[in-house]
């Protein structure tokens, strides 16, 4: 080959290298467009994503990314719930994770009897995992905020507590913990509502026709093996023991779950704070001094004077916990057997040790459980 060939050659050779990382590098800008500056894909209603689900509609945002409703084309047009992760790292990896877990549900109850959301499939769309579920309707907190924040039903309240427990039981029995349990993340399957005539408050309020539940958002559920965070649970379903840093492991979703029966039965949060300090003294209001076992062995030794918590009820907090705060059976509605029913059963899942909270399982034998409720329908 001459020595002019050569160079032509080369000379190929070298523009053709330039063509391809022309074309990756329009590539990859094609893909950072595609996003807006905090990770979240662009998107619109009608798009088509893998070439099967058409987007109808947001359902929600969150700090992980976007929930959208669409049509399913692939198997028959019917409504999917679509999980889009955003496009970064740590949310990509906390999406697998998030997999993993949905993967074990999907293997150890495949006949969705544990009231947990079901994942249907799950594919990388440009960088950003993407999930798919059976669509489900309004959150718990939703159709309440929504309701005026008027309490659920004691019957009510008694159904969707069986199911959460019985949810979260089956988690805790394969070794997993959920660690976000709050009624944001228990989702109706049909949300539809009657009207009725509240005598006591003069009003119409919303009365949900059927109160079969779903559990979702499993991003933060951790195996009994895996690296346990300091940090879990949104503030105000928080257990004592993650306050004080004292370990955690199932029963701190017991706690949760005591505090969002609650808030089904009054219509308000139980510990409305954001500091810990302020939130330890919330506890002591409504259900006595904190354990001396708990507090020798916390962490957080700056919270406590001399064994006991180091708090001004003279304050302005002070007077806040002390106006908003008072023990737990001082909030019943009603002296009915199934209302005191009830606040044993959030008695014993709002014990402050971690070893003797109850668990679900006895839960569910509790006489407020028992029961092999269907769904209950006005």
């Amino acid at each position: 080959m001459g020595k002019t060939e050569l160079c032509s050659l080369y000379k190929g050779f070298l523009d053709c290298i330039c063509l391809c990382l022309s074309r990756s590098s329009n590539e990859a800008a094609g893909d950072n467009e595609r996003d807006t500056e905090n990770g979240h894909l662009i998107y619109k209603s009608g798009d088509v994503l893998e070439d099967r689900y058409e987007i109808i509609d947001t359902l929600g945002e969150g700090t992980f990314g976007k929930v959208v409703q669409c049509l399913d084309h692939s198997r028959g047009g019917g409504g999917i719930a679509l999980k889009i992760i955003k496009n970064l790292d740590k949310y990509r990896e906390a999406a697998k994770l998030e997999i993993n877990v949905l993967e074990k549900i999907s293997e150890r109850d495949p006949d969705n009897r544990h009231h947990c959301v079901q994942m249907l499939d799950w594919f990388n769309y440009y960088g950003h995992v993407c999930i798919t579920f059976e669509l489900l309707s309004l959150s718990t907190f939703d159709f309440l905020k929504a309701n005026n924040f008027l309490p659920y039903p004691i019957n009510q309240i008694r159904h969707m507590a069986h199911q959460i427990c019985d949810a979260v039981s089956f988690l805790h029995d394969n070794k997993l913990t959920h660690t976000d349990l709050k009624p944001e993340n228990i989702l109706f399957v049909n949300s539809d509502y009657s009207l009725i005539y509240n005598s006591e408050k003069k009003c119409n309020e919303r009365r949900i026709n059927d109160t079969t539940v779903r559990l979702v958002d499993f991003g933060s559920a951790t195996f009994d093996h895996e690296h346990h965070s300091a940090l879990i649970s949104t503030r105000h379903y928080r257990a004592p023991e993650i306050i004080l840093e004292l370990g955690w492991s199932h029963p701190c979703d017991v706690w949760s779950i005591g505090c969002i029966l609650f808030e089904y039965y009054a219509g308000f949060t139980l510990y409305q704070t954001h500091d810990n300090k302020e939130h330890l003294a919330m506890m002591e209001s409504i259900q006595g001094p904190v354990p001396q076992r708990m507090i020798q062995t916390s962490r957080k030794q700056k919270y406590f004077h001399r064994g006991r918590l180091d708090w001004n009820q003279c304050s302005k907090a002070g007077r806040y916990v002390k106006a908003k705060c008072k023990p737990l059976r001082k909030y019943l509605l009603s002296h009915g057997t199934e209302h005191h029913q009830l606040f044993y059963l959030l008695e014993r899942m709002l014990e402050y040790e971690p070893s003797t909270r109850i668990s679900l399982s006895s839960a569910l034998l509790c006489t407020m459980l028992k029961k092999k409720l269907k769904k209950y329908c006005m």
